[in-house]
């Protein structure tokens, strides 16, 4: 039986070369199967390292992306094990911006978790709420700077002063008609990508043009305590010559990513701008869901600040003075009180809007006239502060007391020292009366508005008994 069922030595071989051939099929197999998943991982990692260039310059320099997260020209990685710490460290990095942005992150996955686990958290700063962007807007020579003061002079807001100053000078418009709408969208555009602490936006009007993120030409850097305190006040450079250089220390040219970096680590931020007239452009910014707006409109009597328009530039007001000393019947040129008319107007409708409280616009405006806050400095500053929901700190009041009290106004068109119970009226005794009755003529709408009376005769212009301002409430809503 045994020798019945023993196969021929031809079928055996073949049955063994038959087993060996399949082991070596499956090995083929395998390798194979090995080298379509290894084929399709290069594409992987080749799809996303050319990804990962094409991310924006901005976007790394935003976030102090280590050099060695730079691709190499061939955008290839050595292995997965390093596009994986890539990854890890750019989403870190992204997820710092979210935060300094603003925006909660998502949450975070499980292994992240559990990672974190058992690693004590740092403490994290004090927060007293949301972040808010506060827009003082207002027209030149209405105390706009001593009033910016009030933010400047607080710790945790990032202020800056005048930063579309650049822009004007940069991008010309003709006034009126569809430029001036054009100028408005302009300076809009630029004024949200500020309050997203997006600095480098300002470098494309800077001139000369700033190289490496460095300039010396930023309009009135010394007026923004952010702009000249640790750690954007680099060390001083030796014959580099700042125009606007800072106050009360020395400091290297100006580092806009440094600037964008401390913009973000403060809790708010505010800025001063003489350069936007209508209220309605500013729509979408109240609507954005990045910027929690808080607009304060400073106003002040149009006769003042003509005459003080009238010494601080007086260049461009010798039509006005020509028409003063002259003893003829010769009457100002109708294009200087179109002018004025214009400007009076588009303060005035603004304030109407405002005051209107539209519902993109409830509970984020309020009106301050400069002579109440000359009048009680600390009670109007303490009514902005509450209006934009962050509190004021004992620094902000010292500072008012110290330089609210001077025996006399400081030196300079942008002083911020003021005596302020004392110097607001001053117009009233050196402007000539028939100055007067043209502006009350040009710009009575607004002056009714604003509580301005107006004067009669000289006697009533010079007289310190006669009040030309009327009593008003605070306008705002909380």
């Amino acid at each position: 039986m045994e020798k019945g069922l023993t196969l021929p030595q031809d079928c055996r071989d073949f049955l063994h070369s038959l087993k060996m051939r399949s082991k070596y099929a499956l090995f083929l197999v395998f390798v194979v199967i090995v080298f379509v998943f290894i084929e399709k991982e290069n594409k992987i990692i080749s799809r996303v390292s050319d990804k990962l260039k094409q991310i924006p310059q901005a976007l790394a320099d935003a976030n102090s992306t280590d050099p060695a997260l730079v691709l190499a020209e061939n955008a290839s990685l050595l292995s997965l094990s390093e596009l994986d710490s890539a990854f890890s460290q750019l989403q870190s990095r992204l997820r710092n911006l979210s935060l300094q942005l603003g925006v909660e992150p998502a949450v975070e996955a499980a292994g992240e978790k559990e990672e974190e686990e058992g690693k004590e958290e740092p403490p994290r700063p004090a927060v007293a709420g949301p972040r808010r962007h506060v827009l003082l807007m207002a027209t030149t020579r209405t105390g706009s700077s001593f009033v910016g003061e009030f933010f400047n002079q607080q710790g945790n807001i990032f202020y800056l002063f005048e930063p579309l100053w650049h822009i004007e000078r940069t991008v010309s418009f003709e006034p009126g008609g569809a430029n001036a709408a054009g100028s408005a969208l302009v300076y809009r555009d630029v004024l949200k990508q500020l309050f997203l602490c997006d600095l480098y936006v300002l470098e494309h009007f800077i001139t000369p043009l700033p190289e490496d993120h460095l300039t010396e030409f930023m309009f009135r850097r010394g007026s923004s305590r952010s702009l000249c305190e640790d750690p954007v006040c680099t060390p001083f450079v030796k014959k580099v010559f700042e125009k606007y250089h800072c106050k009360n220390r020395r400091c290297g040219p100006l580092n806009v990513t440094l600037a964008a970096e401390a913009c973000r680590r403060k809790e708010h931020m505010a800025l001063k701008a003489v350069r936007i007239r209508q209220l309605e452009f500013l729509q979408p910014l109240a609507e954005d869901p990045r910027l929690d707006l808080r607009v304060i409109q400073l106003v002040r009597d149009p006769r003042a600040v003509l005459a003080s328009r009238m010494v601080a530039f007086a260049g461009k007001y010798k039509t006005w003075k020509k028409w003063l000393d002259d003893e003829g019947q010769d009457g100002l040129r109708e294009e200087e009180v179109q002018r004025l008319r214009g400007n009076c107007e588009s303060i005035r409708l603004s304030a109407e809007l405002g005051l209107r409280q539209p519902a993109w616009l409830r509970g984020r405006y309020m009106l301050v006239r400069y002579e109440d806050v000359a009048r009680g400095p600390l009670q109007k500053a303490r009514e902005m502060y509450r209006f934009a929901g962050i509190p004021l700190t004992p620094q902000v009041e010292d500072w008012i007391q110290k330089n609210t009290q001077a025996a006399h106004d400081g030196s300079g068109i942008y002083s911020t020292q003021k005596n302020s119970s004392e110097q607001f009226e001053k117009w009233r005794f050196s402007m000539p009366f028939k100055l007067a009755q043209v502006v009350q003529a040009a710009c009575g709408p607004a002056m009714r508005l604003f509580g301005y009376k107006l004067a009669r005769d000289a006697a009533a212009l010079t007289n310190r008994s006669v009040s030309l301002l009327e009593e008003r409430g605070t306008f705002w809503v909380t």
